[in-house]
């Protein structure tokens, strides 16, 4: 079945009355949660992985897949208004997009900043459509030695990008990592650090450890180093743009995408360093400079592109490779594995019908998004004056309720609290979250594919050495270790 057939097939699949009711929650959610500034897509949608367990796992990854869109767009709406970048992808368009509120401008703001996520959110699914079947092809001939040293990449790409330093991304990975040992051994059957609690058998649950970290760390982190109100202000009536403010943002909204896709489809590569580069490009090639920094529209339009292309972008590594290059992509990693499915080079072939439905349902949610963000502003501006305290008090009554609805474990609670407590500690002396995430996640995986590959080489590390795919990715990950701290001593120098 070729690409277009397949993809039709999936719009057949998303459009039924079920899954577009679902598309239109994911992004009426993802969209409001953008909008509270110090929540995110990963928070909410760990917060949902248990509610939505009984649901149809097609609905499911569609409505997850709507609520981290959403995000993305909701995101510039405070970042705008308020001065309040809900996510690191979000400072330059806080910078530049306040600015132009102050001066009366909010409306064309707003409206680059959601037509340019449109243009920029469409043109990076083509390029999910397009690449990641022919990347799932290819990656099936991946061996044991090369798919650990893909994962061990990943490791290193993780702890270097997500984290604050260096070190504190290693010790978020391995306490993951630490995490993913509990249990049953693949292949002898024996316990390992189960302390002798029968719960403990069949692992740490990743969806637990996603709502424990990411709902449970996050809201007490808000509630006790945040303040508990927020300044709140509607500086515009309507959503518009002029003839040369539409001239001077399609060119920014273009090379924003272009900028922002090849940095979502690398591990770890998020969403910071494309919007940053995107701002640089558009100064550096503007015709009006001095408006930079007081209000430029093209610090806006091409930011807010790259934000959004990058996101999508992220698909591709982890629908094609399993692995998840984000906080909001390693939970929804976490839900694919909820339902027994492993992202990866067979999921195109093993789970047809619900990859194509997801690729699908991405172009339907950016016309439902483009609808919502551009007529509904005054709304969303209006969920900024929830008190912080009924917010915060009611992600925590609702993601322990969901844990316990998991298997009505008191067991799980207790976990589901000490994890918590560890991620507010993280939180609050800036260690990345992320990692301990990807490390529960891939650890297992990593380690049954290191065996494999040791059972392939008869006990040889030299495996690793002997096949050209397994030593070009060595010669990547020492490049990654190396080379940037060659290149900073040099700066320096």
């Amino acid at each position: 079945m070729d690409i277009f057939n397949a993809l039709m097939a999936g719009f057949a699949t998303a459009i039924t009355p079920m899954n577009l009711l679902w598309a239109f929650l994911g992004c009426l959610i993802g969209t409001a949660v953008g909008v509270l500034p110090g929540l995110g897509p990963a928070v909410v949608v760990a917060m949902l992985l248990p509610i939505t367990s009984q649901v149809d796992v097609t609905a499911s990854m569609i409505f997850f897949a709507g609520i981290y869109y959403g995000a993305m767009y909701g995101g510039s709406t405070t970042s705008i208004l308020m001065n309040t970048p809900g996510e690191a992808g979000s400072l330059i368009t806080a910078m530049e997009g306040n600015k132009m509120a102050k001066s009366g401008r909010a409306g064309a703001a707003l409206a680059t900043s959601a037509i340019g996520s449109f243009v920029a959110g469409t043109i990076a699914t083509v390029v999910v459509t397009v690449a990641a079947p022919f990347i799932a092809e290819h990656a099936v001939k991946l061996g044991p030695p090369e798919y650990f040293l893909l994962m061990v990449l990943a490791f290193c790409a993780v702890t270097s990008v997500l984290g604050g330093s260096v070190l504190r991304g290693v010790v978020a990975l391995l306490i993951g990592l630490a995490m993913g040992l509990v249990g049953l051994d693949q292949i002898s059957g024996q316990p390992r650090y189960t302390g002798g609690v029968s719960e403990m058998l069949d692992g740490i649950e990743i969806v637990l450890v996603a709502v424990g970290l990411f709902a449970i760390g996050e809201a007490l982190y808000l509630a006790l180093y945040q303040g508990k109100e927020v300044d709140t202000q509607n500086p515009m009536s309507k959503v518009h743009m002029t003839a040369l403010e539409w001239k001077r943002s399609w060119p920014a909204w273009l090379r924003g995408t272009a900028i922002g896709i090849p940095f979502g489809t690398i591990p770890a590569g998020g969403s910071e360093i494309p919007t940053f580069l995107s701002y640089a490009t558009e100064k550096k090639l503007s015709k009006h400079p001095e408006e930079f920094g007081k209000g430029a529209i093209e610090g806006v339009a091409a930011p807010e592109a790259a934000n959004n292309a990058a996101i999508t972008a992220t698909l591709i590594p982890l629908l094609t490779l399993g692995i998840p290059t984000s906080n909001t992509t390693a939970v929804l990693m976490g839900a694919f594995q909820s339902y027994g499915i492993q992202p990866g080079p067979q999921l195109f072939s093993s789970s047809a019908t619900l990859v194509w439905a997801l690729i699908a349902s991405l172009y339907i949610g950016n016309v439902m998004l483009l609808i919502l963000n551009l007529p509904l502003v005054g709304l969303w501006v209006k969920l900024l004056k929830i008190p912080k305290a009924h917010l915060y008090a009611g992600i925590l009554i609702f993601a322990t309720v969901g844990v316990y609805g998991m298997r009505q474990s008191a067991f799980d609670l207790v976990l589901l609290w000490g994890i918590g407590l560890l991620g507010l500690l993280m939180r609050r002396f800036d260690f990345p979250t992320a990692p301990v995430v990807i490390g529960l996640i891939l650890g297992p995986l990593a380690e049954a594919q290191m065996r494999n590959a040791l059972s392939i080489g008869e006990g040889k590390w030299t495996v690793f050495l002997e096949r050209p795919g397994s030593l070009f990715l060595l010669c990547v990950i020492v490049a990654v270790l190396v080379l940037p701290r060659l290149l900073k001593k040099r700066h320096a120098a």
